[in-house]
């Protein structure tokens, strides 16, 4: 790691995120995968620039073979018509219920990356 993204982890009080951002790290490393080295320094942002996505924007802009992935919230604004994967730090109830609803599925990051440690056929939203 360099030292700017050290600096930026020490600031973290989340435990959990800290955890996954080394984690992601590992994984593009390990891996060869670009997605998890993004996904990673995303995440070492300030939570206030995080992307807060509604399921409107994953209805248009995503394919239902490809597994969505949002380093922020999802809010469950819009309708989906399709099932769709999504993986995010967090998800509204409302979002939570319309993805499923659908016939969806909602990931943690961490199962993600468990799933699908190649970072094939992922979208990053935001």
């Amino acid at each position: 790691m360099s030292g700017e993204s050290d600096m930026a982890l020490d600031r973290k009080s989340n435990f959990h995120l800290v955890g996954l951002v080394l984690t992601l790290k590992r994984a593009a490393h390990e891996h060869q995968a670009a997605i998890w080295r993004d996904l990673a320094k995303r995440l070492e942002k300030p939570a206030r620039s995080w992307p807060v996505i509604n399921l409107s924007r994953l209805e248009r802009n995503l394919d239902p073979k490809a597994t969505a992935v949002v380093p922020g919230k999802v809010l469950g604004a819009g309708d989906l018509s399709k099932p769709l994967t999504v993986a995010a730090w967090s998800f509204s109830a409302s979002a939570r219920h319309k993805i499923t609803e659908a016939g969806g599925k909602c990931l943690t990051l961490n199962e993600l990356l468990e799933n699908n440690p190649s970072g094939s056929n992922i979208s990053l939203m935001g």
